[in-house]
């Protein structure tokens, strides 16, 4: 089996794998939390209808009510042009948080077109942009290697997936501390938001920029899109280097397969329609071909071991597969039965004729 057939059925194995140590996790820590939380929840649903006394119906009616007034009531214009530039931004990165959808059917229809065009073009961007980052990082480090005097200055897809995942984690850690401050979030949701949101994960649990006007507040709206720009463009970088390290390795074994074949076509001998490799396979079966009637190849070494092939024309081929290649003579033929008679028609008068009639062809 090929090695590009062994990994990606290694990457298979390994993908459901990983699939189910992380459902087996998430059971192991969430389960629990929510049997207890939703516990604590029916107890103060209970509580409230009793206290208020108001039926089931209504109660859901109010639940209904309070989580679709949930986006106008916290003093966030969600579609005015700051807050629409920042859902067509969640839009085109594949971000996603739900916190504000379109409610009108033209919305809807022209979120769909937009996202259309949008998604493939913000890919193409952040993969181009992504280049030229990898790029001025691979110039950056061959001078640093050039400044220290290393003997190799030549930058790896290691080198580079080394870099881009330290940008990426200072990029993290940074916004993360940022968000801390403006959204009175404790760091390490901060840090999970920076994380879902830049590899555009998008759970919308928690989402930046709800609290308060966003006009009110450019310059925080301003930083958090830029952030947001940014800080895909190095995540993207990096997940790039980690699939195309993956790819070229496949590449590498297609093209080193392709090689491999290329040698050994080009050191195999054509024996009677026999190819013949230096390893002493034969890989193909002698055809029938009108340019080789009355033509007999014969064995260089000691064996001369000839039989009749089958065919209306008397031909012979090698009987014995020669355990190297240099027991070849390529093409060597003797052109009638005639000239084996002549010559008495033994192995050794075959020797014999090729010794007078040509030279041993060098292999």
């Amino acid at each position: 089996m090929k090695k590009q057939n062994v990994r990606t059925l290694s990457l298979i194995v390994c993908t459901f794998t990983y699939l189910l140590i992380g459902a087996a996790v998430f059971d192991a820590l969430e389960s629990e939390y929510e049997s207890e939380y939703t516990r604590i929840y029916e107890e103060e649903e209970n509580f409230f209808k009793d206290h208020y006394n108001i039926s089931t119906k209504e109660y859901e009616e109010l639940r209904i009510i309070l989580w679709k007034a949930m986006p106008y009531t916290n003093n966030s214009r969600q579609w005015k042009f700051p807050g629409a530039f920042y859902f067509s931004l969640t839009v085109v990165t594949t971000i996603g948080y739900g916190h504000s959808t379109p409610q009108t059917d033209g919305g809807k229809i022209f979120c769909m077109a937009y996202a259309l065009v949008g998604i493939p073009l913000c890919l193409v961007m952040f993969q181009s942009v992504g280049e030229r980052l990898n790029t001025i990082v691979t110039y950056l480090l061959r001078q640093v290697k050039k400044c220290f005097k290393l003997k190799n200055t030549e930058v790896s897809q290691t080198n580079l997936i080394l870099v881009a995942g330290s940008l990426s984690i200072v990029v993290l850690t940074a916004g993360a501390a940022a968000f801390s401050k403006y959204e009175k979030w404790p760091y390490l949701d901060a840090l999970y938001y920076c994380f879902i949101t830049l590899t555009t994960i998008g759970f919308g649990d928690l989402v930046a920029l709800q609290k308060g006007d966003l006009q009110t507040n450019p310059s925080y709206v301003a930083f958090t899109l830029i952030f947001i720009l940014a800080g895909l463009t190095v995540i993207s970088a990096a997940m790039n280097l980690l699939v195309l390290r993956f790819l070229t390795m496949n590449t590498e074994d297609e093209r080193r397969d392709e090689l491999e074949a290329a040698a050994a076509a080009q050191t195999a001998v054509r024996l009677d329609g026999d190819v013949i490799t230096a390893n002493g396979n034969v890989v193909s079966g002698a055809q029938e071909s009108p340019e080789f009637n009355d033509v007999i190849s014969v064995c260089s070494c000691s064996c001369y071991n000839l039989c009749p092939i089958n065919s209306n024309k008397q031909r012979y081929k090698v009987t014995r597969e020669p355990g190297k290649i240099s027991h070849l003579l390529p093409m060597n033929s003797i052109k009638s039965k005639e000239d084996i008679n002549s010559c008495g028609g033994d192995s050794n008068s075959i020797s014999n004729y090729y010794s007078l009639s040509r030279k041993r062809a060098s292999v």
